[in-house]
């Protein structure tokens, strides 16, 4: 959402410094991803005021102008529009001045006269399509005055990541309301230049609310058929109203958020849409067959023409708006163009509405249609505030468009709806922040934000204002004591706590003990979480029914490609060397369609760059540091497969490429990689959920070890882990300890043998080992392994 700094100024009555706003909304209520100035390329901009005009010497349709632009002496100017008058004040760039597009002003001669700087249009200056005549300014401010200071244009846009759950940040007075929380300052709208109502007014009798779903207005039949996808609907008639330019205020603020100003009668429902966030749609009562506007369900096989040009095939889960005869909106959506006013409109009808919000949500994706109304339809509008809009948007169209209303606007709403109220016990509050609040706190604050607090025995009775439908239960309003109040008003101090006796879930214990591991190894791995969500990665990807977007519209199979891109990522930013890792879920097709997909746990890694960092004490020059290979990657592969599945064996891949476990493979990348880049290899493994055994007290053990060293020769088939899984199992439980202490290889061994020996730690816990009793297990377990392994022991 983009705000105006100008137009929150004008609701809070007070200046505003960009920055200071951001700052504020993002500690109180949403994040600010930036504040962008507007109108600064006028900064060279000055005041100019003419003193003479006089007649070019060889140019009929120029003249030649005498400014004074604040400096010792007037300049001579150049001009070609016939508009310049002696005595008044135009925008001036002078010598040197940068315009918008980046033309920058050079002193150069126009047919023979030299011209000092250039008197500025409309259109020069970004601020209108008028090029046939010099701007005139309305102003005191002394010449050589910078333009931005003396016209009020210079301003900010305070672009605002507003979540899903708040859509009363959609407009100006819903920000400026939580603005005004730690301002200290009160909203009011600002008043309408010549906008009044005559004859009727808001919630009074004659603005009637009728509980049926028919009525007329001025003519105008006006049928609510579905109430389940527009509970509440209002319509107005304005005849005789003059469809122009809009005056120059409303297209500026417009146009400091980013809208296109297009006539005054579409101007005035996007200013309330963008103030009070209530869409409107102004029907040509001309275009109305009837006239009637009947809302309900299309039809099966109808079709409608939007805006945008494209014909739509309708279905009867979608509202649409109708006259007597056809669809001319799709409801909360997008209109058409039959039912838009054009330059010779001289009657409107005014449509405010409440679309359910889940049916617009649904309508808008299966007719793939996004615009600013329906953006706000399908998270909810004020259902309560719909006639101070509508109100407010008679005001403006009146005021810039002139009209009259014959008859006050009609309200069809059925099944009226009170405001909601929650419960707040303020004992509840103190336990759940973890400080006292006093009830005269949580009043203060929770009014500050348009909720009415009333005492009811001993708890606090809210009512919920109808833009708050995210607001339902009692922590809710907790929730807005504490941000109101202030996250960092709260102490940090860690407090006494009771810890949780409920096990972790096994998988949680096994990816934590992976997460752990990698970070430990030393292998200098950094943990990245990508999202679920992206292109297809593989034939087995599972689609998305509702994608946000086409490039996230598959579950992902595997977590290599999107560390791939995070690779790709930093390459872009210039970074070499890039070591990640992630432990995360991948989903895999049902075998039954009807079913949802499977899940798996999985473990990835990416390796590139440089095999160690540069340091200081290294002769080698940084440039010519080795980067890693495949043997960099075996040496991660099987750290991975220990960790995520520790009986499971690494293996060379058939091809010689890489290498494979049982749940996995390691290989070299293949990446957008820069000319620069190293190679990038990566692996990934299935990770075995084991479940974790119980902890048991061990006591220090009160008996001496027996200790003693083998030394066995091994043929060259056999591994030491398969020797030490014999003695291991023959030793039992006196076995304490067994540990590999050294590896030979030589002469004085046969050929394709080598010695190995192991240092053996005995212990009984209950008694002292007898030698007997040492000697006897240590030789069943070299019979052992002679007779399993034909390892022997070796003699010195």
């Amino acid at each position: 959402m983009i705000v105006s700094r100008r137009w929150l100024e004008a609701l809070l009555s007070r200046p505003l410094e960009g920055q200071d706003v951001a700052d504020r909304l993002a500690r109180q209520v949403a994040p600010v991803d930036g504040v962008v100035p507007i109108h600064q390329d006028l900064r060279d901009v000055l005041i100019g005021k003419v003193v003479e005009v006089r007649p070019h010497p060889n140019a009929d349709r120029l003249t030649l102008c005498l400014v004074d632009a604040g400096g010792s002496a007037p300049l001579e100017v150049v001009c070609g529009a016939p508009n310049v008058q002696a005595g008044k004040a135009y925008p001036f760039a002078p010598v040197g001045a940068t315009l918008p597009g980046g033309l920058k002003l050079e002193r150069r001669k126009i047919r023979g006269v030299e011209s000092n700087g250039m008197l500025c249009s409309a259109k020069e200056l970004g601020l209108g399509a008028d090029h046939a005549g010099i701007l005139e300014l309305q102003t005191d401010a002394p010449p050589g005055t910078p333009f931005l200071e003396a016209v009020p244009l210079a301003d900010e846009q305070i672009v605002i990541d507003v979540s899903a759950n708040r859509p009363d940040l959609l407009c100006h007075r819903g920000v400026a309301r939580e603005l005004a929380v730690s301002l200290g300052a009160t909203v009011k709208l600002p008043e309408i230049p010549g906008g009044k109502l005559e004859g009727w007014n808001v919630g009074k009798k004659n603005f009637p609310t009728v509980q049926r779903s028919n009525a007329v207005v001025d003519g105008v039949e006006v049928r609510l058929e579905d109430l389940e996808g527009a509970p509440r609907y209002m319509i107005a008639v304005i005849r005789g109203v003059t469809v122009r330019p809009s005056p120059a205020w409303l297209a500026a603020r417009l146009e400091s958020i980013g809208q296109r100003s297009i006539n005054n009668i579409v101007d005035a429902s996007n200013y309330i849409l963008f103030e009070i966030n209530q869409p409107l749609h102004a029907f040509d009562l001309a275009k109305l067959r009837g006239p009637a506007v009947v809302v309900r369900r299309a039809k099966a096989g109808e079709q409608i023409v939007t805006l945008d040009g494209v014909p739509r095939k309708l279905t009867p889960e979608m509202t649409v708006i109708c006259d007597a005869e056809r669809p001319t909106i799709v409801a909360g959506v997008m209109g058409s163009a039959e039912s838009e006013g054009t330059d010779s409109t001289t009657d409107i009808v005014l449509e405010a509405a409440y679309f359910q919000p889940t049916r617009t949500r649904r309508t808008r994706r299966a007719l793939g249609l996004s615009s600013e109304s329906s953006y706000r339809f399908e998270r909810g509008i004020d259902l309560l505030g719909m006639p101070d809009a509508l109100g407010r948007a008679i005001a403006l169209i009146r005021a810039v468009a002139g009209g009259e209303m014959r008859e006050p606007p009609i309200d069809l709403w059925p099944e009226p709806q009170k405001p909601r109220s929650v419960f707040l016990r303020e004992a509840r509050v103190s336990h759940l922040l973890g400080v006292p609040v006093p009830r005269k706190e949580i009043e203060r604050l929770l009014s500050a934000v348009g909720f009415v607090a009333a005492p009811k025995d001993d708890r606090l009775a809210v009512q919920v204002p109808g833009w708050r439908t995210d607001v339902t239960r009692e922590v809710d309003l907790i929730e807005e004591v504490a941000r109101l109040r202030g996250y960092d008003s709260f102490p940090d101090e860690l407090r006494p706590y009771r810890p949780g006796t409920v096990p972790d879930v096994p998988a949680e214990v096994t990816l934590r003990h992976i997460r752990e591991q990698l970070v430990a190894s030393g292998s200098g791995l950094l943990e990245a979480r990508t999202l679920p969500l992206g292109p297809a990665d593989g034939p087995d990807a599972v689609p998305v029914l509702n994608p946000l977007s086409a490039e996230e519209a598959h579950l992902r199979s595997r977590l290599l490609p999107g560390l791939i891109r995070r690779v790709e990522y930093n390459w872009a930013m210039g970074n070499r060397d890039v070591r990640l890792f992630e432990v995360g879920t991948v989903f895999r097709p049902s075998a039954q369609p009807s079913n949802r997909p499977t899940e798996e746990l999985h473990l990835a890694i990416v390796l590139t760059g440089a095999r160690h960092p540069a340091h200081w004490t290294d002769s080698t020059n940084a440039a010519k540091l080795p980067d890693m290979d495949i043997w960099d990657l075996k040496q991660h592969f099987e750290l991975a497969v220990g960790l995520a599945v520790p009986s499971d064996d690494v293996q060379p891949a058939a091809n010689g490429s890489g290498w494979v476990a049982p749940g996995g493979t390691a290989g070299r990348l293949e990446a957008d990689a820069p000319r620069w880049a190293a190679a990038l290899f990566g692996l990934e493994v299935r990770i075995a959920v084991a479940t974790p055994s119980p902890v048991r007290y061990q006591p220090l053990p009160t008996q001496p070890p027996a200790v003693r060293d083998i030394s066995l020769v091994l043929p060259g088939s056999v591994t030491a882990g398969a020797v030490e899984a014999v003695l291991r199992r023959e030793g039992g439980t006196v076995l304490e300890r067994l540990e590999v202490l050294d590896e030979y290889r030589g002469a004085s061994l046969p050929a394709g043998t080598r010695g190995v020996t192991w240092r053996c730690t005995f212990r009984a816990p209950d008694r002292t080992l007898t030698e007997r009793e040492t000697v006897e297990v240590l030789e069943r377990m070299l019979r052992a392994a002679e007779a399993t392994l034909d390892v022997h022991r070796r003699q010195a």
